[in-house]
């Protein structure tokens, strides 16, 4: 894949983050991007993920076959593609092309959600030190980004991860415990965050419901 005329350069990119703020685009035609630090951030504090008594039931039957990065192009493509929803992406082939060299380098990763063989939800995001900075996800069955998210949270705090920034507080994310924090108070937790080592191979490629559910702390 080329890189698009205003590519982003990944150093620069991570540099970024490390700083605090996190490209979009106008729209999935435009080939820039504009640089974002919100006044109030949606973090998820791990050690408060909240998991739906409905959802736990779900996780238990374990609907879906949860992968890390065993697709990481077909779920930014997907997180990509329009929805009733959200008709119009903020993710552009600038941003695609950046990611995928970062998640080369090791820095982006994906979690998926199979259904037989087909690719029916998932999430991307980049990891810098112990912070996990959540960029979109996509679903195309019943719960499935929700698992996904589930199986990150445990991948999160298994290796030791301090920060799950999720850029914004929506109602969806509202229910599992994200929380809006002010501008200064997010640069300081996220100061800390880069300060220790998190590491998201730390658990295996598969792992099974039960062991998600006694990681984040949901057993009852």
């Amino acid at each position: 894949m080329g890189a698009p005329p205003h590519a982003l350069n990944p150093i620069d990119l991570l540099a970024a983050y490390a700083s605090g703020i996190f490209p979009m685009a106008e729209s999935i035609k435009d080939d820039d991007v504009f640089w974002v630090d919100p006044d109030y951030r949606g973090i998820l504090p791990l050690h408060a993920f909240h998991l739906p008594r409905r959802l736990k039931r779900r996780l238990r039957q374990n609907p879906f076959r949860v992968t890390i990065n065993s697709d990481f192009a077909g779920t930014m493509r997907a997180c990509q593609a329009p929805t009733a929803d959200r008709p119009e992406s903020w993710i552009n082939e600038t941003i695609l092309h950046a990611y995928t060299e970062l998640h080369m380098m090791g820095h982006a990763h994906s979690i998926e959600c199979y259904q037989d063989e087909e690719l029916v939800g998932g999430l991307y995001g980049v990891s810098l030190a112990g912070a996990f900075f959540g960029e979109s996800m996509f679903s195309r069955a019943t719960d499935a980004s929700k698992i996904t998210l589930t199986y990150l949270v445990a991948r999160l705090k298994h290796g030791g991860f301090s920060l799950l920034d999720c850029q914004f507080k929506t109602d969806h994310l509202a229910q599992f415990g994200v929380v809006e924090v002010p501008r200064g108070r997010y640069h300081t937790g996220l100061q800390t965050a880069l300060e220790k080592p998190g590491n998201i191979y730390s658990l295996p490629e598969y792992i099974s419901p039960e062991e998600v559910l006694q990681i984040i702390g949901q057993t009852s």
